[in-house]
């Protein structure tokens, strides 16, 4: 930031009704730069000024803190977080004019929360009162992005091994799931299986709302009701994973409900799953999401073409995009603390290369609606994706999910377990 200033507030508290509140979690980016986890707080990064750390909390409170736990306050703020400076809360309005003036830019992210928008243009306007006294005003307000979400999209050796735990309690739920769903039991079941599961093994919580779809329900992308009771035939799709010290994990696994695949599921998952080894083996520094992608499509089409649902020649196939009532998404996105992790996707209007450090995942799939008469009645209603995370490295990339079964055998394998 050379000598800018970065303010970043706390997620808000959010209530679902009444006094009952949603379950809180801390703004990726406060945590990421401070590791402090309670709302109500408010942080400034100074590039080329003491302090250069400052946290604003909220003060001690036995009275509250009976009802809803101990707070670090000011002095904790300093002493358990390190800061270099920490201030109550309500002193926000008064100190924040000081702490932007004479810095070249300040980094906020204009447009999420209005009122924490007015707070900060409230400030600037109070920093050009102290132009008087030769205090200078911010020349530019940055897009945190610039910085911060670059900083973000490279994880460090302890982010990665955050996220290989999270993955790690991920694998153990997609294993018990494959073990124990059985024909007759309810979507709600199966996902209670990985909530428990994730939950005994130290997750804080999910990464996101599990997806468990069975039967035509897999062909639906983001499914999320998990209240079909599951029938003998069926395969289930599995997409969820566990969050740990903040970082997320996400994986997607598809299965059949009474052990074995039917022929045609055979065959639809094994073009899934040899697309997104291609797509994998692809993945290394300096090629493109987009190079990935297209790796991924290439396999599938040419399957497509193979099993006669779609018509060649293979390149005519791609450039027609006939694969495209099938597989509507993109095979890969950036993971970190989001599940969507931050990070720009173009540079100067390109999409950028690859990094050693970037984590990304690899998702292609299938879904034939159970209506849809451009495909073999053999193949309605069969929805199959296959996801991993995997890590580009110097040389090329490594699966953190590899331990959760894909191949048909081991598959078939897990779920007699």
């Amino acid at each position: 930031m050379g000598d800018g200033v970065l303010v970043v507030f706390a997620a808000p508290d959010a209530y679902r009704n009444n006094d009952v509140e949603h379950e809180w979690r801390q703004d990726s980016d406060f945590h990421y730069l401070s590791g402090f986890d309670e709302p109500e707080s408010v942080l400034v990064l100074r590039g080329g000024a003491e302090p250069r750390f400052v946290l604003f909390v909220r003060t001690r409170d036995p009275e509250r803190e009976v009802w809803d736990g101990p707070r670090a306050g000011v002095d904790g703020a300093v002493s358990d977080y390190g800061a270099d400076a920490a201030y109550p809360i309500a002193e926000l309005a008064d100190r924040l004019p000081e702490l932007l003036g004479n810095v070249q830019s300040l980094h906020y992210s204009l447009g999420r929360v209005r009122q924490n928008d007015d707070t900060v243009l409230r400030a600037l306007d109070g920093v050009r009162r102290l132009a008087r006294r030769g205090i200078g005003v911010p020349e530019a307000i940055v897009d945190p992005r610039v910085v911060l979400h670059e900083q973000r999209l490279i994880k460090a050796p302890d982010e990665i091994a955050s996220m290989e735990r999270a993955i790690a309690i991920t694998a153990i739920g997609h294993r018990a799931v494959m073990a124990k769903t059985r024909p007759g039991m309810f979507e709600y079941e199966a996902e209670a299986v990985l909530r428990g599961t994730f939950r005994e093994q130290g997750s804080e919580r999910h990464a996101y709302a599990p997806i468990v779809g069975s039967g035509p329900n897999a062909t639906i992308l983001h499914y999320n009701k998990n209240d079909r009771r599951m029938q003998d035939g069926d395969l289930l799709l599995v997409d969820a994973g566990s969050e740990y010290d903040y970082y997320a994990s996400d994986v997607t696994r598809t299965f059949p409900v009474n052990g074995k695949f039917t022929a045609p599921q055979r065959a639809v998952y094994e073009l899934v799953l040899a697309s997104e080894l291609d797509a994998i083996a692809a993945v290394r520094p300096g090629v493109t999401l987009d190079d990935v992608h297209a790796v991924a499509v290439k396999t599938l089409v040419a399957g497509l073409i193979e099993l006669g649902l779609i018509e060649g020649p293979l390149e005519e196939a791609i450039q027609g995009e006939r694969h495209k009532p099938w597989f509507m998404h993109r095979t890969s996105h950036w993971l970190g603390m989001d599940v969507h992790d931050v990070g720009s996707y173009y540079a100067a209007r390109k999409p950028r290369p690859l990094s050693a450090g970037m984590v990304l995942t690899i998702e292609p799939g299938l879904y034939f609606n159970g209506r849809d008469e451009r495909v073999r009645e053999e193949f309605r209603g069969i929805g199959v994706r296959i996801e991993d995370d995997v890590l580009v490295t110097e040389t090329g990339s490594r699966v953190l999910s590899d331990a959760i079964p894909k191949h048909v055998a081991a598959v078939e394998q897990a779920c007699a377990a």
